[in-house]
């Protein structure tokens, strides 16, 4: 885990994975809505059984997130604040917390995410959820054979 300060001043936590994919395609799983429901969980008790992205800035994001049984669920929304194609995302979620994140290469892709953590569960928790997103989505992405 790491721990940086941001331009906000606040804490953040940074999870990252190298995906040996190509950088267009990366992108193309990362931000496709179809594409996010399968991967967004942090384990196969999870899901995102709806996601919708409108992927500029002032675009808002919406991805329905919970446990398979029902017993628990969230919305993870907010808005981006910039985007720059194959290479940055920065949104600000609907409690003003911030993210950022980095794809560096084009084969591997290096994607960083570093976040400001919510206030009411340990930071390592928090930091291992992002992880285990990221590392789904490296399994998806080298797997995923469609690239339209």
């Amino acid at each position: 885990m790491s721990t940086n300060p941001n331009t906000t001043g606040k804490s953040s936590l940074t999870a990252t994975v190298e995906v040996n994919t190509p950088i267009e395609k990366v992108w193309k799983l990362w931000n496709t809505p179809a594409d996010i429901m399968q991967w967004n969980k942090m384990s196969e008790d999870w899901h995102t059984p709806y996601a919708e992205n409108d992927l500029r800035p002032g675009g808002k994001f919406l991805y329905v997130m919970g446990l398979k049984d029902g017993s628990f669920k969230f919305d993870f929304k907010g808005v981006y604040d910039e985007v720059k194609t194959n290479c940055l995302i920065s949104y600000t979620l609907n409690d003003n917390r911030k993210s950022i994140i980095t794809f560096s290469g084009d084969n591997p892709v290096r994607i960083t995410e570093t976040f400001e953590p919510e206030d009411n569960l340990p930071a390592e928790e928090q930091q291992g959820y992002c992880q285990a997103v990221l590392n789904v989505f490296k399994r998806y992405a080298e797997s995923h054979i469609d690239t339209k």
